[in-house]
């Protein structure tokens, strides 16, 4: 509980082909055994991942995968699995043999170029090479990526040789000043705070509240109003209302649970500014302006459209379950009839969004932020509208320009996508 949450770390990822030695050098980055080693190519199936504090970068998950080149319909299956891996990694390593670069490293090259992921070349087996440790590239390969300013590296995963020159080389590919998504660090709350603000935290205890614990945004909201030299008040939706009238000072902002704010709008004051936390986490792990312009499209949603509900975490489906009943029953009223909704979890997402006519994906606590925006990108290219659960819920409960008031920008993409909508 004590450890940073593995949907805030940087998620480090090594990709190559089969026995080139990608599990025994993430067991010298990470100085463990973690990852099983062996002469057979394709030992490793699953992907392996581990959490750690990597220095200076902080905290960190590195994330072994099975090899690009393997065969057979279950090496089909497992290059998927590799492939959704990379929706996630914030860095790669492209790890090769002392055969140097061939078709599979280019591929992955371009692949990499393409998602705008940073990504450093580790040519492994460096001790079979010569005796002095020289290992590939060639002069080549050597001359190519210095052209191209591809950052490469000779190291020996069995030896230990340069395993902390790699470390650094990774650690200079994350930029400076920008988050896991490559992009600058956005906040979840603090940068609408002022020291001395105070903020009332809108917080229902029902059938999905962890008992004896709070869900990861509320703590995330909390931990960010203490940083922020800020004071928070926490309440449940019924007490609202009387904590609006035992205050001796107007509060900052009120952030609520979204399967309230129905209620919490009606609570609270016209002149304080209102959103939810998974509006909260909309921003910081996605695209808050194109999240809200995919919200409009609920407007459109008619009896018999389809729609796919995307969850990063898995979880036993509760009674009322968010994902699985009360967002689609909420949308089946709005659009007057009944939808056909399709749930994933996890990891999965699927590479044709076509028959979609809306994607609804959850806060994303769980999930880095490179993740949720490689999904965002991917409905974007195809065309297909996408939002988040609290964009969706507060466009169904009617209180979605309120809920946005934070977020002027926001505001007004999901005000011209509307205008857009309508005839």
């Amino acid at each position: 509980m004590q450890e940073t949450p593995k949907g805030l770390r940087l998620h480090i990822g090594l990709f190559g082909r089969r026995n080139v030695g990608k599990s025994s050098l993430i067991n010298a980055l990470v100085g463990q055994s973690i990852a099983i080693v062996s002469e057979v190519p394709g030992t490793t199936t699953d992907p392996v991942e581990k959490s750690m504090e990597m220095a200076p970068v902080g905290p960190v998950v590195f994330i072994d995968t099975a090899g690009i080149d393997d065969t057979g319909a279950l090496g089909a299956l497992r290059m998927e699995k590799t492939a959704r891996c990379l929706e996630r990694t914030d860095v790669a390593v492209i790890v090769a043999g002392p055969e140097g670069l061939g078709d599979f490293e280019q591929g992955l090259i371009d692949l990499l170029r393409d998602k705008a992921t940073p990504f450093c070349i580790a040519f492994n087996k460096c001790d079979l090479s010569d005796s002095n440790g020289a290992a590939a590239p060639d002069a080549a390969d050597r001359d190519r990526l210095d052209r191209d300013q591809v950052p490469h590296i000779a190291v020996s995963a069995i030896r230990g040789t340069r395993i902390d020159a790699l470390k650094t080389m990774i650690a200079g590919l994350v930029p400076q000043g920008a988050d896991q998504g490559g992009m600058q660090e956005p906040h979840l709350l603090g940068d609408l705070l002022r020291p001395g603000d105070l903020v009332i935290l809108v917080v229902p205890i029902d059938l999905g509240a962890p008992k004896g614990r709070l869900i990861l945004p509320q703590v995330m909201a909390i931990r960010d109003c203490l940083d922020s030299d800020a004071t928070c008040l926490i309440v449940k939706e019924r007490e609202l209302r009387d904590a609006f009238a035992g205050l001796a000072r107007k509060p900052r902002l009120v952030v609520c649970d979204s399967q309230v704010v129905l209620k919490a709008a009606a609570d609270t004051p016209p002149d304080i500014p209102l959103t939810t936390f998974s509006i909260l986490m909309a921003r910081l792990k996605g695209d808050l302006i194109r999240l809200a312009e995919g919200a409009a499209a609920i407007h459109r949603l008619r009896p018999g459209d389809r729609v796919l509900i995307a969850e990063s975490c898995t979880h036993h489906p509760l009674a009322d379950d968010i994902g699985r009943v009360k967002i689609p029953r909420w949308l089946r009223q709005f659009a007057g009839g009944r939808l056909e909704v399709d749930n994933i979890a996890g990891g999965d997402f699927p590479a044709d969004l076509s028959p979609y006519d809306l994607v609804v994906q959850c806060g994303g606590c769980m999930a880095n932020r490179k993740q949720i925006l490689c999904r965002l990108n991917q409905a974007t290219d195809q065309g297909i509208p996408m939002t988040n659960y609290g964009v969706a819920i507060s466009v169904v409960q009617g209180v979605l320009p309120r809920a946005l008031e934070c977020f002027p920008a926001a505001r007004a993409a999901y005000d011209r996508a509307l205008a857009a909508e309508r005839p």
